[in-house]
């Protein structure tokens, strides 16, 4: 379990005086991490924060790796997302596109205020995507001094999870396999593991979205009540905990090594 290394970090922004985050935004490479989650439905055995808490256990884990060599805060996390496609099932709280797209840019517009080199939105949520896109371009074109970045942490997992994943393609998708292992491993008690019931993805079109880490071209928008009565779809009876270990190390991994990018091309 890595419960216990949870919070090393926390929100290290909230946590400091305001000259103790511009003495760190000034320093010559410096970064600034925006974790960017949701809140919405994930089935019955997750929490509705999963995407947010799952973030910011990643950002605070990149951030810690990096500290000691690198200039770098960590914000608390955004924790509503553009949503609509849960809103059938309760629990979800979801933002309109435009009030998000413009809420990250009021939050970059004041942050980057203290003299930050870098920007990266670190998002949690497959529905964030399209929206944290347009949110580097239009914060990149406000703020030409700044490299502004987006990254679904997910995505990083592309790089090693066929090492760990027991399910077919498919199996990792919403509240599935790879959520639900990564969860067990950083907050195990926010798991209710008599109530895993997803059932596995079907989507019609072949270039459709197939799994979590297999993001098919062809973009569809459908109501999550239609592909699974619960609302978790995958195989979530696959997860453990010492799966989420493995994928809660080896993405703290390729965040480490992203970061140290970023920093050495912005010094």
């Amino acid at each position: 379990m890595v419960q216990e290394r949870i919070g090393a970090a926390g929100s290290a922004w909230a946590a400091m005086t305001y000259r103790e985050i511009q003495s760190i935004g000034g320093r010559d490479g410096s970064i600034l991490v925006v974790p960017v989650g949701s809140i919405e439905q994930h089935g019955h055995h997750l929490p509705v924060a999963t995407d947010t808490i799952l973030v910011d256990a990643i950002a605070d884990l990149g951030t810690d790796r990096v500290a000691d060599s690198v200039p770098i805060l960590k914000t608390p996390p955004f924790w509503s997302g553009f949503s609509p496609h849960h809103m059938a099932f309760g629990g979800t709280i979801t933002l309109d596109f435009s009030v998000m797209l413009q809420a990250l840019g009021n939050i970059a517009d004041s942050a980057l205020e203290n003299d930050f080199d870098a920007l990266l939105l670190l998002n949690g949520h497959g529905g964030n995507k399209a929206l944290i896109s347009a949110a580097v371009s239009v914060i990149g074109d406000t703020h030409e001094d700044v490299q502004v970045l987006g990254l679904t942490y997910f995505e990083l997992a592309s790089q090693f999870i066929d090492e760990i994943r027991e399910s077919d393609i498919g199996g990792m998708s919403h509240g599935g396999e790879f959520e639900t292992s990564l969860m067990l491993s950083v907050h195990p008690d926010f798991v209710d593991e008599d109530a895993l019931d997803a059932p596995a993805l079907d989507e019609p079109y072949e270039l459709g979205t197939q799994d979590l880490l297999e993001g098919g071209p062809l973009a569809v928008y459908r109501g999550f009540e239609e592909y699974s009565a619960t609302g978790a779809i995958g195989a979530p009876e696959l997860a453990s905990a010492e799966k989420g270990d493995a994928i809660y190390q080896l993405l703290g991994d390729e965040m480490e090594s992203l970061l140290l990018d970023i920093h050495e091309n912005v010094t």
